[in-house]
């Protein structure tokens, strides 16, 4: 067993296989470790989140490393059948790379029973194993912009369905009309670790299509796949404004989306937590506003947003430092201060101008925004696509009534450091997992070139580039395994990629280190075309521990 630093929150367990991960996935969740937050299984591995306040690093290396992981853990949940269409752009492809007839491929794909060992990548993405094992084959080397929502899939010796339209290398073999994800069900996730599943041939349709399966699906309901949507409404502008404030968007800038503080606790669906890019502004703007800390509030990036008030309310702006104008219904307009509550009336007018500092503008509103919770959050995870959608033109948001107690608070002064074109952004960074994928030169490299933010970046992650590319020193391919917020992962190109909010469960390319949770704010607030440098601030210490055999008693 050894353990790889990530964070100064969270470590990940290697082990030998998937055997071992699931054994000792298995004992943390049957005897688990107070302190321990979140658990993501792997192929080979295990991400553990944990809280250093209340366990420390090397006490729960310690309780780990003595589980056991050589227990068989029995693979004998429910069992979900799904029909295929094997008509796969790579099913011809798949049979020259194992010397076989694609007919033998279906046959061998439908021969066995295999078991969902983790989840990742996507929301209701599974990776199953067993099944024949000679149907091993790698990743493609070019990923596809585009795979279509219900694609079965294989990559190395697992087997996967695409929940949704996205890119992917996996090699296909055709499509199922099941969906694996669904948010009208009770489980969205139709896949759960440890169900067993069995693949049907359907025949090679010409057009088999992703809508409600006809197939045989054993326990689940199969209605048509469902976006929630918050409840922003043209209808609700025929209530009485003044006894139901809303706020109507006039324009929602660049990208308006609803935020609180995410929906931890939803890896087994293969969903990460998602929630506010720059947690400290959205926790001030409901401090400002007397809401509770992890309230909803609307994430506004570069502004350009305008909203129009209908009837009384108390929103308060923070984050990105900019300008806040005010006009009321007779024309007057005046300027409003970020880091501070304000008060509209009916008719009142509020804009936010670009920043001059930092990207992302929070709006929080007295009692919070009347908008719908999905999988405990109401956080949009742009990369999932779980959570009301993106606020547009015309949406009216109601505002619910203020709680008793809920006191407005005194103005605040906004961070002094926040992010700029002009000045070089440093965040510390906790070096690890992978490491040592990347040769010395690469290691060394990473702190001392600057790396310049390009037009790609969004929610899900910074992509960077620099004169000079990160070299690997190991060119093989990495087994799928948990990813953080604040992972910094090194792609083929060497130039690397910063995780935010939004990003992947798993991921497959290594992670050189992690920005320090202190500068994850920062991080959030970096502006297209602003110069970053990472500051090491640990060494790679990978620890071994010798296995055991029997859980100490």
């Amino acid at each position: 067993m050894r353990f790889l630093p990530v964070n100064t929150d969270a470590l990940l367990v290697e082990l030998d296989d998937l055997e071992q991960t699931l054994a000792l996935f298995a004992a943390l969740q049957n005897r688990p470790i107070a302190g321990v937050t979140e658990m993501v299984p792997a192929a080979r591995t295990v991400l553990v989140i944990f809280q250093p306040s209340l366990v420390s690093r090397d006490a729960l290396i310690a309780d780990i490393g003595s589980r056991d992981t050589t227990a068989h853990v029995a693979r004998d949940g429910k069992l979900i059948e799904i029909p295929v269409h094997y008509n796969g752009e790579d099913l011809d492809e798949v049979a020259q790379l194992l010397g076989i007839t694609p007919d033998e491929v279906v046959r061998r794909h439908t021969g066995g029973t295999y078991s969902v060992a983790f989840t990742g990548f996507a929301p209701g993405f599974a990776y199953l194993s067993g099944g024949d094992p000679t149907l091993d084959v790698p990743r493609r080397k070019t990923p596809r912009t585009r795979i279509p929502a219900g694609a079965v899939a294989l990559a190395g010796t697992f087997s996967g369905v695409y929940p949704q339209a996205s890119p992917g290398g996996w090699q296909i073999l055709g499509v199922t009309p099941v969906p694996m994800w669904d948010l009208s069900r009770e489980t969205p996730a139709l896949l759960q670790p440890g169900y067993r599943v069995r693949f049907i041939d359907a025949g090679a349709s010409a057009g088999a299509s992703t809508g409600t399966s006809t197939g045989t699906l054993t326990g689940t309901s199969t209605g048509t796949s469902a976006q929630a949507s918050s409840s922003t409404s043209a209808d609700a502008a025929a209530s009485d404004s003044r006894a139901t404030p809303a706020l109507e968007v006039v324009s929602p800038g660049l990208q308006a989306v609803f935020e609180d503080l995410g929906r931890a606790g939803q890896a087994r669906q293969g969903v990460a937590a998602s929630g506010a890019m720059d947690r400290g502004a959205l926790r001030a703007a409901n401090r400002l506003v007397g809401n509770a800390p992890g309230e909803a509030a609307i994430e506004i990036v570069y502004g350009g947003f305008q909203l129009r008030a209908h009837g009384p309310s108390v929103v308060a702006v923070t984050g990105a430092l900019g300008d806040v104008t005010l006009r009321n219904a007779a024309g007057s307009t005046w300027t409003a201060n970020t880091y501070q509550a304000i008060a509209l009336d009916d008719g009142d007018t509020l804009s936010l101008g670009q920043p001059s500092a930092g990207i992302r503008y929070y709006l929080a509103a007295r009692g919070g925004f009347d908008v719908q919770s999905v999988l405990g959050s109401c956080s949009t995870d742009t990369l999932a696509r779980v959570g009301p959608e993106p606020l547009a033109a015309g949406d009216r948001i109601g505002i619910r009534p203020a709680g008793q107690g809920a006191i407005v608070g005194a103005p605040e002064i906004a961070p002094a450091d926040l992010p700029t074109t002009n000045v070089e952004v440093v965040l510390d960074v906790v070096l690890g997992p992978r490491t040592d994928w990347c040769d010395a030169e690469a290691v060394a490299l990473l702190s001392r070139q600057a790396w310049t933010v390009t037009p790609q970046s969004n929610r899900v992650g910074i992509r960077l580039n620099g004169d000079a590319p990160l070299q690997r020193a190991n060119h093989a391919e990495l087994p799928s395994e948990g990813t953080r917020k604040g992972s910094i992962q090194v792609p083929a190109s060497g130039q690397p990629v910063l995780f935010l909010a939004d990003h992947p469960l798993t991921g497959g390319y290594p992670v050189i280190g992690s920005v320090a949770p202190w500068h994850l704010d920062r991080a959030a607030q970096i502006p297209i075309g602003a110069r970053v440098r990472f500051n090491p601030i640990s060494d790679f210490v990978p620890v071994d521990v010798p296995a055991v055999s029997v859980n100490p008693t």
